[in-house]
């Protein structure tokens, strides 16, 4: 009955609603319907509000029959497209992604608070924007940051009809205490004004897949939340497997010490398969142990071509300056690019380029006239693309692998723009609108595979180190348990165990 519950709630006349739901219970099936029921039998357009790019794309195919009437974007495409719009009045300049992008990783909470405050001071401005959404859906409402939720807040009370699904154990965007139990209050704040709160507990991605496994999920969440150990005890179900080895790479490196031929077997034989690990360094060490077999997953943000974008706005005229840029977008984006390598491309530029030399100081020297002839985005942007084709017939260069392929091909594009921001603006809204299509087979942080899932994954490497026992570590780990509908292999640690299984 919990999902006919659910259906009813969402289609009366509620101001609000909230629906918390464990992964694959079927929030993103029951969200688009309401928005299909609301198409059909009411008036005005409903908004829905994501967190992900991927979710957009899994709402706007969901929706597609009723496009003229629902309108999908990220919460923070929408605060900045307020914000453009009024971009006087908040003292903010015409091009407000570009300023949100160039002030960093904050950049965008900051434009949702400037939002927050024109919302708060013009009853008029909150009135103009229920008349154009009276509906609005807001998906995984637990990532919100302070300034969202109360944007949300401020349009329940202006009239807004606001359906919001989310879940707790899932919530993996604010890793410091403070900031996740503001997050706890804010959802507890949400459930007590809501007028239903409704749950949703099928474990729907699993039915083409291992129900025993979506159930074991459902389980894995309980005992996570209630502060519990993941019991891998005794008999497991169908689906999950359990690899003991660990970790004994030095630094970046990835190396398991035992039992890696059955990781390469899963790896080999799996036609479907994701790869996860906490974060970026570990996908960079794992890519090289799979010899580069699996590409990565970069998902929609490009972090290292950012910061290459702010450097050529900033250090525009310095080739040293942009030198300094340059090496750390490569070491971001490829492996292979030792200190060693950096250092001797560096002086090029600081040396004028001079003298004679061949192999791989030549390239690293051609790299470096490009960026002394065309000290701004343009040199950059061509001293980079020389690197990639330089892989392609210097042997002595035959270490150096990129693994962030489509983030090194944008900035192998800035040089199509007149200037680098404009370039970036212009290649993050491409992205923004094309469809993202996810490859059979990658390696990929769990951040960047929320909202995804596929039919095989393994998880590594799971220790003391990767999943401490912190309730952020919990909820990483949860969203990592929930990508797999088929089979769910674990890379776990008998020398350095994580306080998070029970083995």
């Amino acid at each position: 009955m919990a999902e006919e519950d659910v259906r009813q709630a969402l289609r009366t006349d509620a101001r609000l609603v909230v629906v918390e739901a464990p992964a694959g219970c079927g929030k993103t099936y029951q969200a688009a319907a309401y928005a299909q029921w609301w198409a059909e039998h009411r008036e005005g357009r409903t908004l829905i509000l994501t967190h992900t790019h991927a979710a957009c794309d899994v709402f706007r195919e969901q929706t597609s029959a009723i496009r003229t009437r629902t309108h999908v974007t990220t919460i923070d495409g929408f605060v900045t497209q307020i914000a453009s719009c009024y971009h006087e009045t908040l003292g903010l300049p015409p091009d407000v992604a570009r300023w949100a992008h160039d002030a960093g990783e904050d950049g965008f909470e900051q434009v949702a608070y400037h939002v927050e405050r024109l919302l708060l001071g013009s009853s008029a401005f909150r009135a103009a924007v229920i008349a154009r959404y009276p509906n609005i859906v807001c998906d995984e409402h637990q990532d919100t940051n302070a300034a969202q939720h109360q944007i949300v807040m401020l349009l329940i009370e202006a009239g807004a009809k606001v359906r919001v699904f989310g879940d707790p154990s899932q919530a993996i965007y604010a890793k410091r205490v403070p900031a996740r139990a503001a997050h706890r209050q804010r959802w507890q704040t949400l459930v007590e004004r809501a007028d239903h709160v409704e749950d949703l507990d099928f474990p729907h991605r699993w039915r083409r897949g291992s129900m025993a496994l979506g159930e074991w999920a459902l389980l894995a969440r309980r005992a996570l939340a209630d502060g519990s150990p993941v019991d891998l005890r005794g008999a497991r179900p169908e689906g999950l497997t359990v690899i003991e080895a660990d970790n004994v790479g030095h630094h970046a490196q990835f190396r398991l010490n035992r039992e890696g031929s059955r990781v390469w077997r899963a790896v080999d034989t799996d036609q479907t398969l994701m790869v996860l690990s906490p974060t970026s360094a570990l996908v960079a060490g794992i890519n090289g142990y799979l010899r580069r077999t699996l590409p990565i997953w970069e998902g929609h943000r490009r972090s290292s071509l950012d910061a290459l974008v702010r450097a050529c706005e900033a250090s525009s005229g310095n080739a040293a300056a942009l030198a300094v840029a340059v090496r750390a977008f490569i070491e971001g984006t490829v492996t292979g690019f030792t200190s060693s390598i950096a250092q001797r491309f560096e002086h090029e530029v600081a040396t004028s380029a001079g003298g004679r030399c061949r192999g791989m100081p030549l390239e690293l020297q051609t790299m470096a006239r490009l960026l002394l002839d065309y000290p701004d985005h343009r040199g950059v942007s061509r001293s980079i693309r020389h690197l990639k084709e330089a892989l392609g017939h210097c042997d002595a260069m035959s270490d150096i692998k990129i693994n962030m392929q489509r983030e090194f091909n944008e900035a192998c594009r800035l040089d199509e723009f007149e200037g680098a921001a404009a370039g970036h603006a212009e290649l993050t809204r491409r992205r923004t609108m094309a469809k993202t299509f996810m490859p059979r087979r990658l390696i990929s942080t769990v951040h960047k595979a929320k909202g995804l899932e596929v039919a095989n994954v393994l998880l590594m490497p799971c220790d003391a180190t990767t999943f401490a026992g912190s309730e952020y570590k919990r909820c990483l780990l949860y969203v990592a348990l929930t990508r797999a509908t088929n089979s769910l292999t674990l890379v776990v640690s008998r020398e350095r165990p994580s306080p998070l299984f029970l083995l």
